[in-house]
């Protein structure tokens, strides 16, 4: 499975952004999808997960509220829409997938990652 994520770019605080992931090469529909980011000087952390289906949803506890995961297994497609940006969401932004998993926030668990997209929010 190969993935590719676009989107990202430089904005400004309070700013909205919206981050897509593409997948090629395997059942998209039978992949956990999930996003994480590394922010300059720091460890790769958990973002946000979505089921198969898209009927399940869970989110860094920081991070409810200001953003969305959502996919669209017709168009082999998972979207992050990110929403009040602040400074401190500056980071390379990873799309993951996983066949299954037992703890979705372990980034161990997740097989495929794509090459990351940059965000930056300036004030």
């Amino acid at each position: 499975v190969q993935l590719v994520e676009y989107g990202g770019g430089s904005v400004q605080t309070g700013s909205s952004l919206r981050l897509s992931c593409g997948a090629s090469g395997g059942t998209f529909s039978s992949l956990v999808m999930a996003w994480f980011r590394q922010g300059p000087g720091k460890e790769r952390e958990f973002v946000a997960a979505i089921s198969w289906s898209g009927g399940n949803t869970f989110y860094a506890d920081s991070l409810k509220g200001r953003f969305t995961i959502s996919r669209d297994n017709a168009k082999v497609t998972m979207y992050l829409q990110m929403n009040s940006l602040k400074s401190e969401d500056t980071a390379v932004y990873y799309c993951a997938a996983t066949p299954y998993y037992t703890d979705y926030r372990n980034q161990n668990e997740y097989r495929y990652w794509g090459q990351g997209t940059q965000v930056t929010v300036s004030t």
